[in-house]
């Protein structure tokens, strides 16, 4: 397996020799780019992965973390130029759907054709998705609702020097989710739209999955697996081997 490259600190880069698409992986809330870190190994080959690290966490602790919609979109898509030879295709999961979506609408307007298609996972489109409303709570019950939703960095809050760190970017991306209210779009995608889902997810009931319709005027598919908020991290073998035939007809990953 290539060694990741983190020379960009906007991703955690697996080189794909022969590299004809890349396909970027947007972060959960609270979540990092280290979520992605096994799929290059089930992908096809010339494939590559771009895992975004947003601002604040790991290897970007020492920065400030994003608040705003409008500015983290802005410069996921300004990071990604120089990896626009080949085309991309987009994934993200919660939140990462909704930035994910968002880079999409500025590669389309800005970039020509290069977007190959936009694979979206746990969350509804973004203007029927609901408010997220966590100002009004305080840490512990922040925490007990993201330990709801059986994500893999609760366990991690646990630790107070962990907890001390980590908190404020949880807490900034809830920000960015409270105050990101677009209306129904007036301009819709061209590339086609992917959803993914768990069957039993609290937040993103199988129905709101079909919302994302609404978004491009491209095919619209969608895929449910058993499980919650974070079914693909018990399915990643699964999903990453859909998303490989979605990208590649007739592919299937290793």
């Amino acid at each position: 397996m290539a060694r990741t490259d983190t020379s960009d600190p906007w991703f955690r880069r697996i080189p794909a020799e022969g590299c004809g698409l890349r396909l970027v992986c947007l972060p959960h809330a609270g979540g990092a780019a280290t979520a992605y870190t096994g799929w290059a190994a089930r992908l096809p080959a010339g494939i590559e992965v771009l895992a975004v690290q947003y601002p604040g966490r790991q290897n970007r602790v020492s920065e400030p973390a994003v608040e705003s919609m409008t500015e983290l979109a802005d410069a996921v898509t300004a990071a990604l130029v120089p990896y626009l030879d080949v085309p991309v295709v987009l994934f993200g999961h919660s939140m990462g759907s909704a930035v994910a979506y968002e880079v999409a609408l500025r590669l389309e307007r800005e970039a020509g054709p290069v977007l190959g298609g936009l694979l979206v996972s746990g969350r509804a489109a973004p203007h029927r998705a609901a408010p997220a409303r966590s100002g009004a709570l305080d840490d512990d019950s922040l925490l007990d609702s993201v330990r709801r939703l059986g994500g893999p960095d609760a366990q991690v809050y646990e630790h107070p020097e962990l907890r001390e760190v980590l908190m404020p970017v949880l807490r900034a991306d809830y920000r960015l989710l409270d105050g990101y209210r677009p209306a129904v779009p007036d301009v819709l995608l061209r590339a086609p739209v992917t959803a993914y889902g768990g069957d039993r997810d609290p937040v993103c009931p199988v129905a709101d999955l079909d919302t994302w319709a609404e978004v491009t005027e491209g095919t619209h598919r969608t895929r449910v697996f058993s499980g919650g908020h974070f079914y693909l991290r018990e399915h990643e073998g699964t999903l990453v081997e859909h998303i490989a035939r979605h990208l590649v007809p007739g592919a299937r990953a290793e």
